[in-house]
């Protein structure tokens, strides 16, 4: 299925604004390597206030690159990398057809040349 049918133009650009963001990044690889960690236990990682890192985190939240769930008091976050995963689809799934056809197309002449030596 084609990423464009997932994302359109205006959740593009919010996932890419997300990405653009090195705290943001940050936050990702925090969440990544420790999937549903709490707020808390992120912001502890930053010089920067527990409002702030809210803020980023919410940033994500909206591009759809975190997702986050209650646990009484604190809320666990954890990565979604379904809006990657469209991006790629988008700009690399229409190569691969034509890569693995030429691929497939060298493989047998390089093949050939060494079976007439």
């Amino acid at each position: 299925m084609s990423a464009s049918l997932h994302l359109d133009e205006p959740a593009l650009d919010q996932l890419f604004l997300a990405l653009a963001s090195q705290s943001r990044r940050q936050i990702l690889d925090i969440v990544t390597h420790d999937p549903g960690c709490t707020i808390g236990e992120v912001s502890d990682r930053f010089d920067m206030s527990r409002i702030g890192v809210l803020k980023h985190i919410g940033v994500l939240e909206e591009a759809g690159l975190l997702t986050s769930q209650r646990h009484g008091r604190e809320r666990r976050l954890w990565f979604n990398a379904v809006p990657l995963q469209w991006v790629h689809e988008r700009w690399s799934e229409r190569y691969h057809a034509f890569w693995a056809n030429r691929l497939t197309r060298l493989k047998y002449q390089l093949e050939n040349e060494e079976d007439e030596r």
